[in-house]
């Protein structure tokens, strides 16, 4: 049983043994771990924990150089040049031997030895149900061997303080002070198809839609809007597809010997379908698995390796349409609104607005219950006497 001197000085852990903590795992961290311990479909990782980067920090001196570069952002300057020379200050940094130690057993037990990973920033407010930070700390793909994945940690450490991630934690009003970030070191699966999982409709606030993007190759050409991915949009309740779009995917991201690059998608790949029925149908089956983990509409990176799906990463979605977040509540729209469904329009503009003079029978049909009435165009004509009447 892990106590909790031990948890507050461990410098990495594999994900069924990391708390699913973001003080400890950082958003990213904390949710894969949470996705790992329920069983879900996770590449084997292990989360070098914010003391690792608390410790580098300090024992390398560089709290001046952080304080300075909060002061210029503070200050409006252009931070640029003190961001090249802070993320210099920790490339030079030396780890400490009993952090780099335990990183190195770490990498070692993911299998074999020089196994290629993904290195991964995982902030302690990254992955937060009101503030993403998505693209704003830094990813290194296909990274292998001690010396490299010692190096793109100390470069995800770094980027908790550039200048893209200090303005979009002072616009959405996050102090930077006390802040650390963790980092997940996560075997890099050799995928054929990867995208997007929405458990909402990320464009209209409808909660009854799953929406898929998918492309060849790794993630990041569809997470980094490099190519145009072919889209899904079905319906949770049957799984019927309402919307199946193949588009022409030009580009694609793959591993090379030095890492990764976008290559031209073979012409016999360009318009084809990514997923198969069946592969949209496991995706939504683990989505909404996810959904229900979490209790909230989910935002879902995943990829697929021999046609078995792999979960990359999940957080809440959070896109400006806030209806979509949270549990259903009590009088939530989105459990009685049948213009979601159905030919109707509802408003709540007041019946003697809508309606001032003597109203005659009109053509149309009862959409809901007598407390929430409105009309669609077809059908037989009904005389409405609700004092509450939406159209």
């Amino acid at each position: 049983m892990l106590t909790e001197e031990h948890l507050s000085t461990a410098y990495t852990f594999d994900l069924l043994n990391c708390p699913p903590a973001e003080a400890i795992a950082g958003g990213k961290g904390a949710s894969l771990a949470t996705l790992a311990k329920a069983g879900l479909p996770v590449p084997q990782a292990f989360v070098v924990t914010t003391e690792a980067n608390r410790r580098f920090i300090t024992e390398n001196g560089i709290e001046q150089d952080l304080t300075s570069i909060l002061a210029e952002a503070a200050d409006g300057d252009d931070a640029s040049e003190t961001w090249d020379n802070l993320r210099k200050v920790f490339d030079r940094g030396t780890v400490p031997q009993d952090v780099a130690a335990d990183i190195a057993r770490s990498y070692e037990s993911l299998g074999r030895t020089g196994v290629p990973v993904a290195v991964r920033s995982s902030a302690t407010v990254e992955d937060l149900a009101d503030a993403s930070s998505a693209g704003q700390h830094e990813t290194y793909l296909n990274v292998v061997g001690d010396e490299p994945v010692m190096a793109a940690i100390r470069r995800c450490w770094a980027s908790l303080w550039a200048p893209q991630a200090v303005s979009y934690r002072s616009h959405h009003g996050i102090p930077s002070k006390d802040l650390s970030i963790a980092v997940v070191v996560q075997v890099l699966i050799p995928t054929d198809s990867s995208g997007v999982l929405f458990t909402a409709d990320p464009v209209s606030p409808r909660r009854d839609l799953v929406a898929i993007s998918a492309s060849w190759g790794l993630g990041s050409a569809v997470v980094g809007g490099l190519v145009n991915a072919d889209y899904v949009v079905l319906r949770k309740s049957d799984g019927r597809v309402l919307k199946r779009q193949i588009e022409d995917k030009r580009l694609m991201t793959v591993t090379t010997e030095d890492g990764t690059e976008e290559q031209s998608v073979p012409e016999s790949l360009r318009r084809e379908p990514v997923l198969t029925l069946e592969q949209i149908n496991e995706l939504t089956r683990i989505g909404l698995e996810i959904e229900a983990l979490y209790g909230t509409p989910m935002d879902i990176e995943w990829a697929l390796s021999k046609g078995r799906v792999f979960v990359l990463q999940a957080r809440p979605i959070t896109t400006a349409n806030a209806q979509t977040k949270g549990p259903r509540a009590s009088g939530d729209p989105f459990q009685w609104n049948d213009s979601l469904e159905r030919s109707c329009l509802w408003s709540n503009v007041n019946f003697g607005e809508g309606i001032p003079e003597v109203m005659t029978p009109s053509p149309g049909r009862l959409c809901a219950s007598p407390s929430k009435i409105g009309f669609s165009s077809q059908d037989s004509p009904v005389l409405v006497t609700s004092a509450a009447v939406h159209i």
